[in-house]
């Protein structure tokens, strides 16, 4: 089970259909115009087929208070980060710290994603990682912690979230 977690508005919904789009269309075709979305309230369980099939389990932004009961049987985390939304980035790094200490997720994968970098007021990663001292985080951290730049309504870095989705399943199956 992989688990998607992130403040509202992040775009966890968006990533989950375009991650659909691109394995149902080989990774070759264009995945056209964004599909509509609402937020999440509540979980939602999607099917990606990532070579392997890889359920991933994507809680609503308002769950932050309770996402650590959902970590049971989590092998590989995705948490998302606006990167075009400075304002929400203290409270996001507040939720990644609380999520990183769980003991439920201290032998997950963990994949940090910065979405919205399509927006022209997106900070860089290296901004974000200074900001949220990410690099101290990593090196506390127990879990393996990767970070990829993604633009989820464009498609940018989709390919390498499926790559990681497919190496995480194949390391923890």
């Amino acid at each position: 089970m992989c688990l998607l977690l992130g403040a509202t508005g992040v775009g966890k919904t968006l990533l989950v259909k375009r991650l659909q789009q691109l394995s149902s269309c080989d990774r070759k075709g264009e995945l056209g115009t964004p599909p509509a979305t609402r937020p999440t309230v509540g979980a939602d369980l999607t099917d990606v087929a990532a070579r392997k099939k890889v359920t991933v389990r994507e809680l609503g932004g308002c769950m932050g208070p309770i996402w650590r009961s959902y970590c049971g049987d989590c092998r590989a985390l995705l948490f998302m980060i606006d990167a075009s939304n400075p304002t929400q980035l203290s409270a996001s790094c507040v939720q990644l710290l609380g999520l990183l200490s769980a003991e439920q997720l201290s032998e997950a994968s963990v994949l940090i994603l910065f979405n919205k970098i399509d927006l022209p007021c997106y900070m860089t990663i290296e901004e974000i990682k200074s900001l949220i001292r990410l690099p101290d985080i990593i090196a506390c951290a127990k879990q393996n912690i990767t970070t990829a730049e993604i633009s989820a309504r464009e498609g940018t870095g989709l390919e390498g979230v499926l790559r990681w989705l497919e190496d995480t399943k194949r390391t923890n199956s």
